[in-house]
Formats: C-alpha cells, structure tokens, sequence
C-alpha cells in the first residue's frame, strides 16, 4: 500500500468528536505569515470581474509553481488589468485562517491543511481547484547507524509534526511493516520523535536522531550532511506520484469571480509547462524569489536534488489525497472525514482542454 506524506506542518491538532483532526500545517516551517505583496509586474490589459486576486502560498520547493508564476509573471500574464497580490505563509494554519477571513482567495497548500480546512467548516470553506506538485519526501538516515530498512526498528527518526502528513506517512509504513507504535506519544518498535524542519539537521548532526522522514529542501539538508536517502515515498505509490501541493479557492471567491480564477488556473497550467520544459531556468527563478524572500538562496547541492525529486503537475492527483486521509484514520489521528465536494475540477478541465492538454479527474470526490 503507498505510504502517507505532504509537507511539515505547524500545528497539530483541532478537536473533532471524539478524535483530533490532521494537523493543519502544510510543509513550511514556522507559523508565521508574511502579507506583503511580492509581486513586480504590472496588471495590464483588460480586467476581469474583481480589481485584484489575492494569492498565498509558501516560499518553499513544492509550492515552486507559485513561486516561479510570480517571480516570472506568468500568473499576472493571464490576470491582465486584474491584480495578483501574493502573502507568503509559513504554515497551513495561517493560511486556511486566511482564506476563511477573506485575507486571500487562492492559496497553494499541502493535503492535510486541506482537508482539514474542508472539514472543519462542514465543507463550505474551501474547494481543491487544482494540482501543483508530486513526490518529494524521503527517509534519510545516517548510515553508521542504519544500512537497511529492518534496522529503523529500535531507532529514533523524526518526522515534521505529530499528525501531519509525513507523520501519518511514516506511522503507515511502520504499521505494513508488522511493527507497533503509538502515535500520540511516538513510542514503541520505532521512536517516532516530532522535529521542526528548522532544526532537524542540527538533531542530526549531534546525534538525537538516526535519520527523519522529511520533505524536500529537509533531505537534502540531511544528506549534505552526510545522511543517505534509504527510501524515496514516491516509490511507494502508484506510479510514483502521490500529492504535496494543492490549488485551494475560498468558495466565495470562486463564486462570485470564477472568470479570475480560471485565469490564475490557466497561468498555473502555463506555469507548470514552461517549468517542465525549462527545468534549470526554473530552478534558478523559484531560488531567486526564495533568496528575495527568505534572505537567503539554497545552496546547489541542497537546491539541485531536491528540484530533482518533485513533480510538478497539475492533476490534483485525488486518489491519492482519499489514500493519505485513510492512513490517518487508520492510524487513530483522524475521525473519517466526509471529502464528498472537495474538489471542483471544472475551470481545471476547461483550462487543459483549451491547452490542449489531458483532463483530469476528481475521484469521485467532486462537486455534483
């Protein structure tokens, strides 16, 4: 069965009957959210229904869509004289939170934050609208002490956060492999030790740790300090693709203003095209706006394997989202959630036909 995954998350858990709900931190680091408009390119031309498109996403690898859309102005492109302003979060809570205030409109997210950000308001919050991002989480481990996956039983590997999706991933993985642990206190078979992405290559350079189970930029952190990649989670799905990064649009705002979002569809679709076909012009654009934002670029060995390990799509990938909240559930962090209507893939499909592209499909999780 293919293991659960997404992004460090920075919360935990919401209270849901009897049972806490995925954490709703998306595969950022830190809580914090920046509401300044990053954007340099002008809106010009004629404007669609609303003066300006508010967009969030996280200044990280697997949100590179958003990131290279905007650094690029390939989102702009298709706004024309409608506006695109962009917030940057650090954490899904902020951004659901957010999109609820009618802070943003669009935002790019991991699975967990939106499915709970889906659930928590009886499905009338959100919407899926679109695909960004595959792949791109990996078991590090340190190879003095680990040589092969029966060796991570007895040792101490980390995940993001209690709950969030790579957590869910890794529990998953050691349940299929007859081992038991349990997943509020991370004790048993594995010691399963919650870590921020932050400081989790510190934790591996003084020892705390055997290895984690992280996405990327993290692996690669790890591996550039010596760890070595034991087990790539996209090997564990179907065709090797599982989902890390969703399009979301307050149903308000999709409503009231479905010609802007089509066009923030079309210039994602656009995005995702010219990344795949220009990948190392890409890279250097998503690094460019992660060094405006953040101060700092990544290194070469950190930036170059980890672009390598993420797929950029716009399929949603929806079997996969249904998977990963299964794993949860099955892991006791999660009640069943009702996803029916969490995905509304019409200005998607509309989009990738006009592009002459495949359509994709919601997996029965689609507004009816």
């Amino acid at each position: 069965m293919p293991a659960n995954r997404s992004t460090a998350f920075r919360r935990t858990f919401a209270a849901m009957a009897a049972l806490p709900l995925l954490a709703l931190a998306a595969c950022g680091y830190g809580s914090e959210s920046k509401d300044n408009d990053t954007s340099k390119v002008a809106a010009e031309g004629k404007k669609l229904s609303a003066d300006t498109v508010r967009i969030g996403y996280f200044p990280n690898l697997t949100h590179a869509t958003a990131l290279v859309g905007d650094q690029e102005g390939l989102l702009q492109k298709e706004l024309g004289g409608t506006k695109a302003t962009y917030s940057q979060f650090n954490a899904g809570p902020a951004e659901i939170e957010a999109l609820n205030s009618g802070s943003i409109d669009i935002g790019w997210i991991g699975p967990s934050p939106a499915i709970n950000g889906y659930s928590t308001t009886d499905g009338k919050g959100l919407r899926i609208i679109g695909g960004s991002a595959s792949g791109g989480v990996k078991l590090v481990v340190n190879p003095d002490k680990v040589t092969s996956l029966k060796d991570i039983k007895g040792k101490k590997i980390a995940t993001p956060q209690l709950g969030n999706t790579q957590d869910v991933a890794f529990l998953n993985w050691i349940a299929e492999q007859g081992w038991t642990v349990d997943a509020q206190s991370g004790k048993g078979d594995v010691s399963v030790v919650r870590t921020d992405n932050k400081i989790t290559p510190d934790a591996y350079k003084s020892g705390s740790i055997d290895g984690a189970w992280v996405p990327e930029p993290t692996a690669s952190k790890l591996v550039a300090e010596g760890g070595k990649v034991l087990l790539d989670e996209a090997d564990l799905w179907p065709d090797k693709k599982f989902v890390i990064t969703n399009i979301i649009v307050s149903q308000k705002f999709l409503a009231a203003h479905p010609d802007v979002v089509q066009a923030v569809l079309r210039g994602s679709v656009k995005t995702n095209t010219w990344i795949n076909a220009n990948p190392d012009k890409a890279k250097a654009a998503a690094n460019t706006k992660l060094q405006e934002l953040s101060g700092k670029p990544l290194p070469a060995n950190v930036l170059d394997p980890a672009w390598k390990s993420i797929q950029f799509t716009d399929d949603p990938l929806a079997s996969t989202l249904n998977t990963e909240a299964a794993h949860a559930v099955k892991a006791g962090l999660l009640k069943k959630p009702k996803l029916d209507g969490i995905y509304d893939l019409t200005l998607l499909n509309k989009v990738l036909t006009a592009e002459g592209k495949t359509t994709v499909d919601d997996a029965g999780l689609g507004v009816k």
